[in-house]
């Protein structure tokens, strides 16, 4: 499935493009992608308009594909979740908003908190063209570690958000995430080991507040999976030229590596858990090799044959990070 930026996002982007320097974003980009490999966030890199137009080209397109196919998977989860209100917590240039009202056009209400001014101005700039709830967008600058209580809403999100903090403040933002949620928090972070070691903290954390967790995981049991092996998941998303360019990549494509957790209030109605896909399925002449999530709390390493013919029709239209359907 295509997770392409919605075509008014586009639009509006290419707008604020005209007439800048594609070597000075380009130069910008590296940086910012340097930050990155290097494990820190970019709250050190983006200082300026400039800058945050270079992270809008370089990152938005990758993290709008990984938060709208996150969203994807908790609506098939939470099939009845229609949220009217939402909070995005560290929300850059609001690339999430954009994402959960393409899930959820109920939406009516949004807050967008950040502690940077140049992403909370283009968030607003790249919202001229966006739905009633993200054009009128309470934008509010706030560190996320700063004491204090955020508005409440109904689907709270953090993307990206939790690797930009401190390890020994995530604890308190997520006890203030899931005060603030009165339906759905989602956690989306980089897919890579330290992001889901954050993912496994806050997933320890809001079990013990009695929160219900709806994906990725099909169980409340301790994550099955031991170093070296890490679960996360991978988004595909076209490139455009100037993406290209501003990568210097030459492939019209990437993915995106991510690892999130959907973590629900009790009034939210779920369909019931099923095995989740951890890897891309292994195809082969006798049949489809699956590494799978349990609801039982298990991981397993499932062998559909193509001889059963109705298992392997469906196995064969799975792919990393799909629920597999239960007989």
């Amino acid at each position: 499935m295509s997770f392409d930026l919605p075509p008014q996002l586009r639009l509006v982007a290419d707008r604020l493009l005209e007439g800048v320097s594609r070597k000075d974003l380009a130069g910008r980009a590296g940086a910012i992608s340097a930050r990155y490999r290097a494990g820190g966030g970019s709250a050190a890199v983006v200082a300026s308009q400039a800058d945050a137009m270079a992270y809008v080209l370089t990152r938005l397109p990758a993290t709008y594909a990984a938060d709208a196919r996150v969203f994807a998977d908790l609506a098939e989860r939470a099939p009845d979740f229609a949220p009217q209100s939402l909070l995005d917590a560290g929300a850059g240039p609001g690339g999430a908003g954009w994402a959960a009202l393409e899930t959820w056009p109920s939406v009516t209400q949004a807050v967008l908190l950040d502690s940077n001014r140049a992403f909370l101005d283009l968030a607003e700039a790249l919202a001229a063209d966006a739905p009633a709830a993200l054009k009128n967008a309470e934008r509010l600058r706030t560190d996320l570690v700063a004491p204090g209580e955020w508005p409440r809403a109904e689907l709270v999100i953090a993307s990206y958000a939790l690797a930009e903090i401190a390890p020994a403040a995530q604890a308190g933002v997520v006890d203030r995430l899931w005060a603030a949620s009165q339906g759905v928090l989602a956690l989306i972070e980089p897919g890579t080991p330290a992001g889901h070691q954050r993912i496994l903290a806050a997933r320890d954390q809001l079990i013990a507040a009695g929160a219900r967790l709806l994906a990725p995981c099909p169980h409340h049991a301790p994550c099955p999976l031991a170093a070296p092996d890490w679960c996360h998941f991978s988004q595909r998303l076209a490139r455009s030229r100037d993406h290209r360019m501003a990568k210097g990549a030459e492939t019209p494509f990437e993915d995106e590596k991510f690892i999130y957790l959907a973590a629900a209030r009790p009034g939210v109605v779920a369909t019931p858990p099923a095995p989740r896909v951890l890897a891309p399925p292994r195809a082969g002449k006798p049949g489809i090799d699956l590494k799978l999530c349990m609801p039982s709390g298990l991981a397993e390493h499932r062998f559909v044959a193509k001889r059963d013919k109705p298992a392997f029709a469906i196995a064969r239209r799975l792919d990393w990070g799909d629920l597999l359907p239960e007989p």
